[in-house]
């Protein structure tokens, strides 16, 4: 299409050049837009009629012939304007096809290599959920590799494709028919009977570790609070403070009396701010959303062996960017993280395939 509008382009233009000057090249080219007009109307057109490349060509040439107060009693069906910016349309892509060509590239950075955008693509479709965050932090944690965010963002953009809707496959679905502060909560879930269940969960905030969970069928009183703790406390050593929100239930002076006998002292948050109790609440839409929302749970033991499942997923694999995506074991034990080569690795899954991470071979 290109050569056929050049030499359409430099045939026009001989043409007019072979006219003698004066009035006489004037009177031809005015024909001729003239004749190019109602051509263009006599097009089966709804609304606008349409310009081809070969009209946009002649109309731009011919406006180099044309004196400009001539223009706008030829204009039909073009405005002056439009043929003016056909011409200069022309004009641009004639020096842009003259020096583009020619002009070295510029250097710059290079782009991500083909075996991490193979890996970050892997993981984005075996981990729908992941965000660009957790993404880098689980390639800096497996292989020690620093990738921003933004290049992660890039690589996704470009080449992922997700599948709708995302969610875990059937397989996996039907799969599942030292001295701290401990910050506690409760939340609430259904079974696949609609029941209710009441679910406490105790973080170690210095070290974002899950000290466990315990889950309990119907409402919770004291009585019930206190024996989620004492199970959730139960092989431990036991902390020296907890934080807890202004729930009624820990309130009970039952619960008062349990801290007591154990000498633990509790630290309050700020009345009606949830903020002020930030990590387990960030736990708790983390279990959400990452585990609860996915699966389905028959029972109150049921639900606890999948808690804990994900109690070790969330302790011993899944990086941590308030801990320089370490685990929680990492920085419990301070050890390093396990570095493996890109070109060799395989594939972990957890809890019941839900999450898949890259190992060792």
């Amino acid at each position: 299409m290109r050569d056929i509008s050049r030499f359409f382009y430099d045939l026009v233009a001989c043409i007019i050049k072979m006219l003698p000057p004066g009035g006489v090249k004037s009177i031809a080219a005015e024909n001729l837009i003239l004749r190019q007009q109602l051509i263009v109307i006599k097009r089966t057109r709804k609304r606008a009629p349409r310009l081809t490349q070969a009209d946009r060509t002649l109309f731009a040439i011919l406006a180099q012939v044309i004196p400009q107060n001539r223009l706008n009693k030829l204009a039909i069906i073009v405005k002056p304007t439009t043929i003016l910016k056909f011409h200069r349309a022309l004009v641009n892509r004639k020096y842009r096809l003259l020096y583009s060509a020619k002009r070295p590239r510029k250097p710059g950075p290079k782009g991500p290599e083909s075996e991490l955008i193979k890996l970050v693509v892997e993981m984005k479709h075996r981990n729908p959920r992941m965000g660009y965050d957790r993404i880098a932090m689980q390639v800096y944690q497996a292989f020690g590799i620093e990738v921003d965010k933004q290049v992660v963002r890039r690589i996704l953009a470009k080449h992922y494709k997700p599948s709708y809707p995302c969610g875990p496959s059937w397989l996996t679905f039907l799969s599942h028919t030292k001295d701290s502060l401990w910050s506690i909560d409760l939340f609430r879930c259904e079974s696949i009977h609609l029941k209710s269940h009441w679910v406490m969960l105790a973080i170690d905030i210095h070290i974002r570790r899950i000290i466990g969970f315990a889950t309990h069928a119907g409402d919770v009183d004291g009585i019930a609070a206190c024996r989620l703790f004492n199970q959730i406390q139960a092989g431990h050593s036991t902390p020296r403070r907890i934080s807890t929100d202004h729930d009624p239930v820990f309130t009970h002076h039952r619960w008062h009396a349990n801290l007591r006998v154990l000498g633990i002292v509790e630290v309050k948050t700020v009345p009606c701010v949830p903020l002020s109790h930030p990590f387990v609440e960030r736990a708790i839409g983390s279990v959400r959303r990452e585990y609860l929302d996915q699966i389905l749970f028959w029972n109150e033991n049921d639900l606890s062996r999948k808690l804990d499942q994900y109690k070790a997923f969330y302790n011993e694999t899944r990086g941590h960017l308030s801990l320089n995506s370490k685990t929680p074991r990492q920085t419990a034990e301070k050890t390093a993280r396990s570095i493996i080569p890109i070109n060799n690795y395989d594939w972990a899954s957890h809890c019941n395939g839900l999450f898949s991470t890259p190992i060792a071979c």
